[in-house]
């Protein structure tokens, strides 16, 4: 049994599954951010917990195939050698995990900075939907809206 959960997630499956995954926890911070669901779910510790669980099994499946993990460092080199890393699709995944991860985690923070500050949900969705889409345009939009909400410029906090 445990032979064929492996045989299923495939590389094509995983990265299914986790664009897929993704959708509901976006779908609480956007649309009901104010939830108890979007407090216990989207913006806790869960949705990471799942997602460092499949980047720990890609890693897995990535030992299996005797990926070379020591050639991850060539990435500090050059812009070539970043192009060459993405050609195993492993890695690939491993990065695209990571990506969504970081633009979650960035929403979720979002999220609770501007019920800090009281900022209109419907003004924070436009820097959501960007920041799932493309994380740190996303960031920079809001932060640009929480400075006319916080009544100061502040680089750090």
């Amino acid at each position: 049994m445990i032979e064929q959960i492996y045989n299923y997630f495939t590389i094509e499956m995983l990265y299914f599954w986790v664009n897929l995954g993704v959708l509901p926890f976006w779908f609480l911070i956007i649309f009901f951010p104010q939830s108890q669901l979007c407090k216990y779910l989207a913006t806790s510790i869960f949705p990471i917990f799942l997602l460092s669980a499949v980047y720990s099994f890609v890693i897995y499946k990535s030992y299996l195939n005797s990926y070379d993990f020591l050639g991850n460092f060539n990435l500090y080199l050059g812009i070539d050698f970043v192009a060459n890393l993405f050609d195993n699709k492993l890695y690939l995944l491993l990065f695209w995990i990571h990506f969504v991860s970081i633009n979650l985690f960035v929403g979720g923070w979002i999220l609770k900075d501007s019920q800090k500050f009281f900022i209109n949900k419907f003004l924070i969705a436009l820097p959501l939907i960007i920041t799932y889409l493309i994380g740190p345009i996303g960031l920079f939009f809001y932060w640009i809206i929480r400075i006319f909400y916080a009544k100061r410029l502040s680089l750090y906090e």
